[in-house]
């Protein structure tokens, strides 16, 4: 069934908007047959042990702290889908739809701790056996575990900017101000919510929209507040893609940890290492984009897998 294009939307922007709903839709399926257990884990782990491995993480690596993946069999994208830029940007609707839903969501996911993913990667990390880490997640949840530094190649939700002056404000501020305006909203529309989703959001009945009070700017008075985080249908900064390119150059080898890839942002990662005839070893729940590039693809549960290869490794 073919979406609605918002009537606030000029020819430009309904081009990107579709270009995005198409990035979002995209299905990510099997290229490459995964290898055996044994065989992909002793692949890892030979990488692992020659150090110099840059490691680029997607949801797949917060499923066991609670929060969902987008793609994976039970992944938010078959009940949800994300808002893109454009309607963000020119949407007042849209807007006040995605903080409704983000008020009560973020609280929720705000609560998420790091699981024995993060906190494994954050000890390859200081141990030097990474030369850094670039998340796809917006959770925070590997800074939470001690990594550092993360490139947050896609955001971070602790944070929120307004589209009309640029001033920042952090989200724990911005929430303690909508609590204020919309005393006892985040428990009640949370009993009537139905999922939390892994941008932060739940999925609200329209009823529940419509009692929502949105907060200004601090500085302007705008509405125009955004989460600081990449939508679909958004580009990543420049300073962050000279930075994930800084990492790129220094590295060795590609480890792919809970992704399927299906971002370029994130899959331009694994082109560039393998242009280059870099090892790439991938270790994913299911198919990911990356599984033709790569040199070891091991299809598994993530957490699982880093415990046997941080025993392996010493």
């Amino acid at each position: 069934m073919k979406e609605p294009t918002p009537a606030a939307f000029t020819k430009p922007v309904e081009n990107a908007h579709k270009a995005a709903l198409r990035s979002i839709a995209r299905v990510v399926n099997d290229t490459a047959e995964p290898q055996p257990d044994e065989v992909a884990r002793e692949g890892i782990r030979e990488m692992l042990s020659a150090g110099g491995v840059l490691a680029v993480t997607g949801a797949g690596v917060s499923t066991d702290s609670g929060i969902p993946d987008y793609r994976g069999p039970q992944g938010s994208l078959y009940r949800h889908r994300p808002m893109t830029y454009q309607e963000f940007q020119h949407d007042a609707a849209a807007r006040r739809r995605y903080w409704a839903r983000g008020f009560v969501g973020w609280r929720q996911m705000h609560k998420a701790e790091p699981n024995t993913a993060h906190r494994l990667l954050a000890k390859w990390q200081q141990d030097g056996v990474l030369t850094g880490l670039i998340t796809q997640n917006v959770d925070g949840l590997h800074r939470a575990a001690g990594s550092d530094p993360v490139i947050h190649l896609h955001g971070d939700m602790d944070s929120v900017i307004c589209l009309n002056c640029g001033n920042r404000e952090t989200r724990s501020s911005m929430d303690a101000r909508l609590q204020e305006a919309n005393p006892g909203y985040a428990e009640a529309a949370f009993a009537a919510a139905e999922n939390v989703n892994p941008d932060g959001d739940v999925t609200l009945d329209q009823s529940w929209v419509e009692k929502f009070f949105m907060v200004h700017c601090l500085v302007c008075d705008s509405e125009k507040l955004k989460p600081d985080v990449v939508y679909f249908g958004e580009s990543v900064p420049a300073e962050r893609k000279a930075a994930v390119n800084e990492l790129v150059a220094a590295s060795k080898s590609l480890l792919v940890v809970g992704s399927s890839m299906a971002v370029m942002s994130g899959f331009k990662i694994a082109l560039t290492m393998h242009q280059s005839q870099r090892a790439i070893g991938v270790i994913n729940g299911g198919p990911s984009r990356a599984d033709p590039k790569a040199t070891w693809r091991w299809r598994t549960r993530i957490t699982p897998a880093l415990e046997e290869l941080d025993q392996l490794i010493g």
